[in-house]
């Protein structure tokens, strides 16, 4: 308990103590803490608590993979306010990669060592049903044992009525053909309102859940992600939250929650809100952090919130620092000004120095080969 006594040391702020004693007893922290956690100043205090959960799950383990991004169209019948991405079939710059296409450019990334490919795209409604499944047989026929990430909560509500296909039959269709596990976008923000403005025609909160649902009920894990600093507020994050907490509660297949920091330029959201700040993202993630007792990781993409940043929340909760991510396109069609692709050496330095130990796994939390650069 040596640990829990220097954290009762760290920590000053009456009701953060009282939240720091639930966590070292392993009780849940309720909507009412989370708000205050969302709000307090006392930074280094909730980074205390935080960072207490982190070690005990994680140790001084710091998790990295190595990928390859593939966003395979991006023309979308939706075109979401909050999206800077997206095109409609004829615009200047709208493309839909061929399956050979495909097949060269993860060629290409399996000969440079790479362990997964993470696979999403806009709602195309050019492509048949058979486009994705033919896509993830020739992506495994490739090297079988790539790791595939593929597919949001919105494309699979999306399969399943072009395909007439009951959700569960089309889960078991991609399964089939080598799915691995499903990343977590979509999800924005659950509210009803805020989603009537930034995404107006994308599922509800409810029918995403529902997806997530039938996914983990199917064996696959998936992650959550969650859209910030926008037009959303505090009670809208508490929200958000409870409601993959207690869909975790319900069924284990959540494996990562992953906050993303939203970028407006290019963008359609009028929002007068200034842009994030370190407080704003530590806040984010170390109260994830702590809320979220139920899900195993917390992921901080070095590419939203920049190099530095991610190296400091991995103090603050964050035990995994995203992926290379090979030529990343949406988050920098609105305006990230990180680089579209991180050299694994490079993830290894900057996890290092944090003072952290890289581990190279799939978004499985697998572990791949052992690296040679560190």
């Amino acid at each position: 308990m040596r640990d829990a006594a220097e954290l009762i040391k760290r920590v000053k702020d009456p009701r953060l103590m009282k939240i720091a004693e639930a966590v070292i007893f392993k009780e849940a922290v309720d909507e009412r803490d989370l708000a205050y956690l969302l709000s307090t100043n006392r930074i280094l205090e909730l980074g205390a608590i935080a960072d207490f959960v982190r070690r005990r799950m994680h140790e001084s383990r710091a998790y990295y993979g190595v990928n390859i991004n593939l966003n395979y169209t991006n023309v979308c019948e939706l075109r979401c306010p909050l999206c800077a991405y997206s095109k409609d079939e004829g615009d200047e710059g709208a493309f839909t990669l061929s399956l050979d296409d495909i097949e060269k450019k993860v060629s290409t990334a399996v000969a440079q060592g790479i362990d997964e490919v993470h696979i999403v795209g806009g709602l195309n409604p050019a492509l048949p049903f058979e486009y994705y499944v033919d896509m993830l047989r020739r992506i495994k026929a490739i090297q079988s044992d790539l790791h595939i990430v593929a597919f949001t909560a919105v494309e699979y509500d999306y399969f399943s009525k072009k395909s007439g296909l009951p959700l569960e039959e089309v889960f078991r269709r991609f399964i089939d053909a080598g799915l691995g596990a499903i990343p977590g976008g979509g999800a924005e923000i659950f509210d009803g309102n805020i989603r009537s403005v930034i995404a107006p025609k994308k599922i509800s909160a409810d029918r995403w859940l529902e997806v997530m649902r039938t996914a983990h009920r199917l064996g696959l894990k998936t992650n959550a992600t969650m859209l910030y600093n926008h037009i959303e507020t505090i009670d809208d994050i508490v929200d958000h939250l409870n409601r993959i907490r207690k869909l975790q509660s319900e069924t284990g297949g959540f494996k990562t929650f992953v906050p993303l920091a939203f970028h407006p330029e290019n963008t359609a959201i009028a929002s007068n809100r200034r842009d994030s700040t370190g407080f704003d993202d530590i806040r984010i993630y170390a109260s994830a952090r702590i809320f979220l007792h139920n899900v195993p990781h917390i992921k901080a993409l070095w590419m939203y919130v920049g190099e530095k940043m991610a190296q400091a929340l991995l103090s603050f909760g964050v035990d995994d620092f995203g992926a290379t991510y090979v030529h990343e396109k949406v988050v920098h069609a609105a305006g990230a000004k990180t680089s579209d692709y991180g050299t694994e050496l490079h993830l290894v330095r900057l996890i290092k120095d944090a003072g952290f130990v890289p581990v190279r796994v799939n978004a499985s939390y697998e572990v791949t080969h052992a690296s040679g650069v560190y």
